[in-house]
């Protein structure tokens, strides 16, 4: 519990001489030579619109925290081997000089690997496109990568280091390190590239109970992680044990728990609640980047990381929110800032849906299909400037001249629908294995789309991530070959590219596109789109990827922004739905968009 007369300095009443950065070498922290109780709150830039920073940060400071942590993702920074990305959405340092404006601390994890329910844990897909590829170790091939990568972010953020006058005051070493890995040299290669490029500030590292012991760090300070229903007196005692007369702190004190399609939504109480919330305001998996649990069994994570925190997926104040505002306004001398303003929602029109585009129609706008004569994983295609297929959706196409049995073998990652001449004949997945095929005279077309779920992002499976055909196929036990390959990664440009659109017919051809406009009146406002009656695929408004749908829930809504929509017509082009074919769907000709 907090103690009155140990609460953190307001960044407003710091001296301007700073001597001293984060010290963790007695029982309490101090912070230029003053004690300090740290109050943070996971917040990732990544996954809340850049124009809501600023709000969710208010919220924050208003709530009684005075530190905002967030993860570097890796996988969006550097999307192509070489190619870096800190613009926009992906400015760093903006959201770090935001963080120090509304007067917060920053705790900063860069990674490489972050976990966080996120594809691959934020590594990129294209380091597996080495077959002898040892993630999270110290294998050459990572390292250099690391190196690489590591060359372009730190000194982004060296300037905004406490001792530099910015508002960084510890750096996290990896994640959670010790639940995962035995190389014994990995952390202190990841310890020495931080200091090596002028990270000065402490650093810390984070681990759950069980690998308390192998993930620490010479001359760091080791976090817990723990739920906020876990007997704290277990943890606190092991980390005591560890590194006696030194500060405790909780790093991932959670809030809520992620959600998985098909699972249940899961909620905490909010009795018992600490400092340092993971998550704070969890936001969402905008796109394809929701990752997944390992594959025993599979299951992918939903869109939303509303993760039941204080504040909602949207910024919505929530009960949790309300009794720590309670509970932090006890122990502050300074009455807290006052609560700002939640963002306006509104429910619009429905959106018609006026024009379609089948799979079959939308190849010609995609390049040219790779010929193999085996499949080949989605990462190790030849697109993207030899960087391979990232997410998204690949369909593999061959001849067959008989019916019979087609077995995956289990080497479909992670769902594919099968088709002969275009028409739909079943699904293999992880659970099914093995389809009839019927018969038919002469040459014949057997097409699997592939779509990837999202890769795992979290326990010794991380290397085995490779999406798309991993392996063969086989019909009637005989491996089946010369592919012609088409890579559908769904990127903007290609939404953008797609033209020649048809009327919605009566009768539906399936996989397809569908596109439809929205109108706006007045200023945007936040909304969500409630998909009734569709069944699987994802939505698209103004070139930005809203993510994935699946009508099996829990989610039964995508959230809109306020900030991705414009007075007046806004496109949704184009929906990308699986739908099966037998599948009654009266809601196909409209996407519902409601205030949920």
């Amino acid at each position: 519990m907090l103690r009155r007369g140990f609460w953190p300095h307001s960044m407003n009443n710091m001296p301007a001489v700073r001597v001293e950065g984060l010290n963790a070498n007695s029982s309490r922290f101090t912070l230029n030579g003053e004690p300090i109780r740290i109050l943070g709150g996971s917040m990732h830039y990544f996954r809340v619109p850049r124009a809501y920073w600023s709000d969710r940060m208010v919220k924050m400071k208003a709530c009684g925290l005075n530190t905002v942590t967030t993860y570097v993702p890796w996988n969006l920074h550097e999307p192509e081997r070489g190619a870096f990305k800190f613009h926009g959405q992906l400015e760093l340092e903006a959201f770090i000089n935001e963080a120090a404006r509304v007067g917060l601390w920053v705790i900063l994890r860069p990674g490489p690997y972050i976990c966080a329910e996120w594809d691959l844990g934020g590594l990129p897909s294209w380091l597996l496109r080495d077959k002898n590829m040892k993630l999270r170790t110290t294998y050459p091939g990572f390292t250099a990568a690391v190196n690489s990568y590591l060359d372009k972010l730190i000194p982004r953020v060296v300037p905004l280091q406490y001792m530099k006058g910015g508002p960084i005051i510890a750096f996290q070493v990896e994640n959670e390190y010790g639940s995962y890995g035995n190389d014994s040299q990995y952390m202190s290669f990841i310890k020495e590239a931080l200091v090596s490029r002028g990270i000065e500030e402490l650093l810390v590292t984070s681990d759950n109970r069980q690998g308390l012991h192998r993930g620490g760090l010479k001359g760091g300070i080791v976090w817990l992680c723990f739920p906020e229903h876990t007997h704290t007196h277990i943890y606190t005692r092991r980390c005591l044990v560890l590194q006696p007369d030194r500060p405790m702190m909780v790093m991932e004190y959670w809030s809520g728990w992620f959600d998985v399609w098909g699972g249940l939504h899961h909620v905490f109480e909010a009795d018992g609640m600490s400092i340092n919330l993971y998550m704070f305001h969890g936001g969402t998996n905008f796109g394809f980047m929701g990752g997944a649990l390992g594959n025993q069994p599979y299951r992918p994570m939903i869109t939303s990381y509303d993760y039941d925190a204080p504040l909602s997926e949207a910024g919505d104040y929530t009960p949790k929110y309300h009794r720590l505002r309670t509970l932090f306004r006890g122990y502050q001398s300074d009455n807290l800032p006052m609560m700002p303003k939640s963002q306006q929602k509104k429910p619009y029109k429905a959106v018609t849906v006026f024009q379609h585009l089948s799979l079959w129609e939308a190849l010609v706008y995609l390049e040219k299909p790779h010929h193999s004569l085996r499949p080949v994983n989605m990462e190790n295609l030849p697109v993207n400037n030899g960087n391979g297929q990232a997410y998204g959706y690949t369909l593999y196409e061959t001849a067959i001249t008989s019916g019979g049995t087609l077995n995956s073998k289990n080497n479909v990652r992670d769902k594919a629908l099968v088709f002969v001449d275009k028409v739909f004949i079943g699904v293999l997945d992880y659970k099914t294995l093995e389809l009839a095929v019927p018969d038919g005279k002469g040459e014949r077309i057997l097409s699997l789309l592939v779509e990837n779920c999202g890769r795992v992002n979290f326990g010794k499976d991380l290397n085995n991530q490779r999406k798309g055909l991993v392996g063969d196929i086989v019909l009637n036990n005989t491996p089946l070959r010369n592919f012609n390959i088409f890579s559908l990664d769904m990127k903007p440009d290609f939404i953008e590219s797609t033209k020649q659109w048809k009327s919605v017919p009566k009768m539906l051809t399936y996989p397809a596109f569908f596109q439809g406009k929205l109108w706006v009146s007045g200023y945007p406002a936040d909304t969500f789109i409630r998909l009734s009656g569709w069944s699987k695929g994802v939505v698209f408004i103004n070139g930005q990827n809203l993510g994935r749908y699946w009508s099996i829930g829990p989610q039964q809504t995508l959230y809109l922004p306020g900030p991705w929509l414009k007075r007046g017509v806004n496109q949704v082009p184009p929906t990308y739905l699986f739908v099966r074919r037998q599948q009654k769907s009266p809601g196909l000709y409209i996407l519902h968009i409601l205030f949920s």
